[in-house]
């Protein structure tokens, strides 16, 4: 088990990309949130299983129709366990 913090570059907002991870995240099993940021990108943090976390990140680099991904760039800590779902939160 461990906690990814991701930055997701691109076009990435105005495409349902937040939408979209939810739903990828959630069908992994992983914990944890996603938002858009105000410079375009979009952030999030997981938690779960390696694995799982791992196919997260590979979804991330492709995003839903419509998204054109640059980049991901990936933080991985210690995992806190204080999410109980995956959700969409506000930007910042």
């Amino acid at each position: 088990m461990k906690r990814a913090h991701l930055f997701i570059s691109g076009i990435v907002q105005g495409v349902f990309y937040r939408y979209s991870a939810r739903e990828a995240a959630q069908s992994l099993g992983l914990k944890g949130w996603v938002r858009n940021r105000s410079n375009g990108q979009v952030e999030a943090i997981v938690e779960g299983h390696d694995d799982k976390i791992e196919e997260f990140i590979k979804w991330c680099h492709n995003g839903p129709p419509g998204a054109h991904v640059w980049s991901v760039d990936v933080t991985y800590k210690e995992l806190t366990n204080e999410f109980t779902s995956f959700s969409i939160v506000g930007t910042v």
